[in-house]
């Protein structure tokens, strides 16, 4: 009898996980499906950050066209179904004001020299109509995206130059509060946006630059959308209704974006969707905020897990709970992905999205929880696409209306 009953228990064992393995299937199948037709659009990743600080600005030295150290390569966003990346070309807000405006135009030019070294790919996209003609050509649509309003070095006509170069999207901050807005990990200077902040902010809707409002304080957030005309974004923030971290976004910005027709691009950094992880590393900001290298950041790291011990795990099911939470509180029509893979290892990945390969796992996971393919199109692709065609349809109309803004700094913005 008990010979029996265990060949039972594993026949019944050995059901259960082919049957759990047909249902995972059954999901990530259909995940599949959705994103051929409506390919990822990813609104932040780090690689040529990557390229500069682990490889000195080698591009044609590290090779993307296969399998690749770290998370981003093109076998792998081929596999992840990503059809239109947005490639960050971050500068740390701890540079001076000239070596941040050198940093950042050379980072313009590691993401511009990335996209024409693989354009069997790689197709550089300036529009929506672009990024359409990409996805036709069977190629992965790739736009620019500053991380930091500070490179601007509070001159208007800097910002029009880095439009000119191919920017699509600015963070209005990084770490540091700046000039003209204050950051959400920054020193509090101006309770939001100056004067010339929010010229800023009307610059960009006049441009067809779309105004990103990670990394920003609350009060920033807050004035940008009293200020600008066209849907804002946030390339890669999450919910702060869920994971307390002051990076993400509060429930009252959530519903203003919603009526802005904004989108808020879920990210995949585990303080940022995991609450556990947010307190434990609530402590590490105020020693990365200074630090302007890999190198720099990586000993931080170190030193500060001999000191706390090891960090909680954040999951793609947090990641998941994180979009819910976006699309209950904004609408469906207001949330987006935006992984920001930056070369992390380890614990710094998110369990299960640890590459970008592995998307269709988290759209499978939505998929589980009853997600429709409509609203996961919207999700993958759609919502974000939308914001940034309505972001063009405000430039037209706005450069019919006006000039380029001759104000600086030092002047008193009309309101």
């Amino acid at each position: 009898m008990r010979s029996i009953s265990m060949k039972a228990a594993i026949v019944a064992i050995s059901l259960w996980i082919g049957w759990q393995a047909a249902w995972s299937d059954e999901y990530l199948d259909r995940a599949v499906k959705i994103l051929d037709t409506s390919p990822v659009v990813d609104g932040h990743n780090d690689l040529p950050w990557v390229i500069r600080e682990k490889f000195g600005g080698n591009v044609e030295g590290f090779d993307i066209s296969r399998r690749a150290e770290f998370d981003t390569d093109i076998p792998r966003l081929r596999e992840g179904r990503v059809g239109t990346q947005f490639w960050s070309v971050y500068v740390p807000s701890s540079l001076t004001p000239l070596d941040a405006m050198r940093a950042q135009l050379e980072q313009i030019d590691i993401a511009k020299r990335i996209i024409a070294l693989y354009p069997d790919d790689l197709q550089f996209a300036a529009s929506t109509a672009d990024i359409e003609r990409a996805r036709k050509d069977g190629k992965i649509a790739s736009l620019l995206g500053m991380e930091g309003g500070h490179t601007i070095v509070n001159s208007l006509g800097a910002l029009r130059s880095y439009y000119d170069l191919g920017v699509r999207y600015m963070t209005l901050t990084h770490f540091h509060s700046n000039d003209w807005a204050d950051s959400a990990t920054g020193d509090v200077l101006h309770e939001g946006l100056t004067d010339f902040g929010r010229e800023v902010v009307r610059e960009m809707n006049r441009l067809g630059m779309m105004v990103d409002l990670s990394h920003v304080s609350a009060d920033t957030m807050n004035d940008a959308l009293d200020v600008s005309a066209a849907p804002v974004i946030f390339s890669h923030s999450s919910a702060r209704g869920l994971t307390d971290h002051v990076r993400n976004v509060p429930d009252s910005v959530l519903k203003r974006v919603a009526d802005n027709g904004g989108v808020v691009m879920v990210t995949f950094v585990p303080p940022y969707v995991n609450e556990a992880r947010r307190e434990w590393e609530d402590g590490m900001i105020p020693l990365l905020k200074d630090t302007t290298t890999d190198a720099e950041w990586d000993a931080v790291g170190v030193k500060y897990r001999e000191e706390h011990g090891a960090a909680p795990i954040a999951t793609l099911e947090d990641v998941a709970d994180h979009i819910e939470y976006v699309a209950r509180v904004a609408g469906v029509d207001h949330v987006g992905i935006g992984s920001d893979f930056y070369g992390a290892q380890g614990d710094d990945l998110v369990e299960g999205l640890e590459d970008v390969s592995r998307f269709p796992y988290l759209i499978a996971e939505l998929l589980r929880r009853g997600w429709s393919d409509d609203d996961i199109a919207k999700v993958s692709r759609r919502n974000l696409l939308r914001a940034f065609a309505e972001t063009e349809a405000v430039a037209q109309r706005l450069q019919r209306e006006r000039p380029p803004s001759l104000r600086t700094i030092g002047d008193g913005a009309t309101e």
